[in-house]
């Protein structure tokens, strides 16, 4: 009974590392396709990798009618990467980075971008 359950162990070790390594990879390859400054960090990539993998290894086996693909092949990184480049478009979409609406618009583009801040050298002390 032990050695089985360190097996069990040992094997999702194994997949949680697998996915992991393969979700960074396919998160930083989504992020070097997609042209401008990338919001989030090296967790924002990992899950927008995982997610990314989950949400185009998946349409794939819906079209190709349940043939279940691995995602640790070469079409599984290309349909992986796809879905990932999907999750960062439209979390730049949402996010405010494409279209500018409501009274930013008059303002510039991103007018908090440009602003100085003074820390005190302009005010005049009695």
């Amino acid at each position: 009974m032990d050695a089985q359950f360190s097996s069990a162990v040992q094997q999702w070790a194994n997949d949680i590392l697998v996915w992991v390594g393969f979700g960074t990879l396919v998160g930083l390859m989504a992020k070097a396709i997609m042209p401008g400054r990338d919001p989030g960090g090296a967790v924002a990539t990992l899950a927008m990798g995982v997610g990314g993998t989950i949400v185009g290894c998946s349409t794939l086996m819906y079209f190709s009618h349940g043939e279940r693909v691995s995602p640790i092949s070469p079409m599984g990184f290309v349909v992986a990467t796809a879905g990932a480049f999907t999750l960062l478009f439209f979390y730049r979409l949402l996010g405010g980075r494409f279209f500018i609406e409501g009274d930013r618009a008059t303002q510039g583009r991103f007018p908090y971008y440009s602003r100085r801040r003074s820390y005190g050298s302009s005010r005049i002390d009695n």
